[in-house]
């Protein structure tokens, strides 16, 4: 019976897990190079992550430096940024390409921690939404008469403990991040 339940704790954890990168992506003040994971670039008819087109690297604790590995891809990789939601404009030397990060004010990290907030409220949904579709297939595993009623009692029990577990480690994230995004 354990195996059944296996399938949505795998599905709650691949929830938690997408939330984490989630985060990744919002900046909190200091310039971290998974701001730019969702960002594409055309390179050769084909939209590219910019990690795939050049070297990343964070010189200094608000700067990110792109060294594309062809000098022709600058201005692809400048527009692709200036198209995204990042809110910085690149530049550049004709060699390498910098993003200046600047100083969060109060009323943005106020704004960035609400996001944060969304983004977990959603996750706990979908967490939530994981326990019910297991609630409704051990109902008709009951209703097939494949288990019986303690059974179903049981695994119930067991799937709500899992919801709680993953409900908590989600305000635990939101708290480190929220925590993050506030430091001055």
């Amino acid at each position: 019976m354990e195996e059944k339940l296996q399938v949505y704790e795998e599905k709650m954890h691949k929830t938690y897990e997408n939330l984490l990168n989630e985060f990744t992506a919002i900046r909190a003040g200091r310039a971290n190079p998974h701001v730019l994971d969702k960002i594409k670039v055309e390179y050769y008819g084909t939209p590219t992550p910019i990690q795939q087109v050049g070297n990343v690297t964070v010189p200094e604790p608000r700067m990110i430096q792109i060294q594309p590995w062809e000098r022709n891809l600058i201005k692809e990789i400048e527009r692709a940024i200036m198209v995204s939601d990042l809110g910085i404009n690149p530049s550049n030397d004709g060699q390498v390409i910098r993003l200046i990060f600047p100083e969060l004010t109060e009323e943005r990290r106020k704004d960035l921690v609400k996001d944060v907030k969304k983004k977990a409220e959603q996750a706990k949904v979908a967490v939530r939404n994981i326990r019910r579709d297991g609630n409704d297939s051990l109902k008709k595993l009951l209703k097939a008469n494949e288990v019986s009623e303690d059974e179903v009692k049981q695994l119930e029990g067991k799937l709500q403990k899992l919801t709680d577990k993953f409900i908590s480690e989600i305000d635990k994230a939101v708290e480190d991040k929220s925590k993050d995004i506030l430091t001055v």
